[in-house]
């Protein structure tokens, strides 16, 4: 099951590309920048992902992403984590960045989008990986501040495919961001954002209503909510899940508790992605085997996790149809 998996044509349409930054990589950065890290080992640093909850990850995730400071850092970055997409058959990819966590560090947003949008480039050249990037706002912050980013990044939105929203969920509603993503619609941007992960299936509702998204990322608290998750069936709107996260996170105990085939029997196009790999323990076929080892995921549950990661992508409709066809046809040869 391992090799199905790993080999199995997929797409990643949520993951932090801070999130994916190793150990050894930030050690490497830090020095490369001449920055000092509060650890004096990769193996200290591994002890301090053994976090409990989504306020202490974010606080080493902020930590960790001082070390990212030129545009070659960037690239390194995005790289890294393209490495990990070619090793596991991940076809297309939509990461998120967060340019305020490294603009409130003096460093310049085209230095960020510069390095990770050439890495983005080399990877669609060299190994044939389709690509869009989005840019997220952080909830923790004002509207204003998004505001201030959305123009910081006006120069570049031929580098960014949709607008997201993340951060700390708990306190900050979708109805704070409402007018920042109007303004993003009003350019083009497609929207997605974070709800439904330790917030209510309400703020799902909201995401949908208030913010017109056209993907909710995470989204498994609208299993608490029958009418809502007839509406994601219906109108087949896409969850972009991240188990090992959500266990990581203790939104389950464990994953044997997580609600993602059940979702998915219930007719809602729930996706699997890895959101912070580097923190949380695994890219994108480790997800996959997780599902396989406690919940007894199936050859045909993990095909249709794969298609609708594909079928809801915002990938071109001709990379999909391109995409969809390769699933198809290592389905069949199994």
């Amino acid at each position: 099951m391992s090799q199905f998996l790993n080999a199995l044509p997929k797409a990643e349409l949520h993951l932090h590309l801070e999130g994916s930054l190793e150990p050894e990589l930030m050690f490497a950065l830090a020095e490369r920048n001449a920055i000092a890290l509060p650890y004096t080992s990769v193996e200290q640093l591994r002890k301090a992902y053994d976090f409990g909850n989504l306020q202490d990850f974010l606080d080493l995730y902020y930590q960790g992403a001082a070390v990212l400071q030129t545009e070659q850092d960037f690239y390194d970055l995005t790289w890294a984590y393209i490495q990990q997409c070619q090793a596991q058959h991940v076809l297309h990819i939509e990461p998120f960045f967060d340019p305020q966590t490294h603009t409130a560090r003096g460093i310049a947003f085209e230095t960020v989008i510069n390095g990770i949008s050439r890495a983005l480039a080399d990877a669609e050249r060299e190994y044939g990986i389709s690509s869009g990037l989005i840019m997220c706002f952080l909830r923790h912050l004002s509207e204003a501040e998004a505001f201030a980013t959305l123009q910081q990044a006006s120069p570049f939105l031929d580098k960014i495919i949709a607008v997201g929203l993340d951060s700390s969920e708990q306190g900050h509603p979708p109805a704070k961001f409402a007018r920042v993503f109007a303004k993003a619609r009003e350019l083009g941007l497609l929207t997605v954002a974070h709800a439904g992960e330790e917030g209510p299936a309400q703020n799902v509702i909201d995401a949908l209503d208030v913010l017109k998204v056209d993907r909710i990322d995470h989204g498994v608290r609208a299993i608490d909510d029958a009418e809502l998750m007839q509406r994601l069936a219906r109108e087949k709107i896409a969850l972009t899940v991240c188990p090992l996260s959500n266990t990581r996170l203790k939104v389950f105990d464990d994953m044997s508790q997580h609600n993602i085939l059940q979702m998915l029997a219930q007719g809602v196009k729930v996706t699997v992605n890895s959101d912070d790999p580097a923190y949380f323990g695994g890219y994108l076929t480790e997800n996959f085997m997780a599902l396989e080892t406690s919940l007894g995921m199936t050859h045909e549950q993990a095909i249709a996790l794969a298609r609708h990661s594909f079928e809801y992508s915002f990938a071109t409709p001709e990379r999909k149809a391109q995409l969809l066809e390769l699933l198809e046809r290592y389905a069949a040869s199994r």
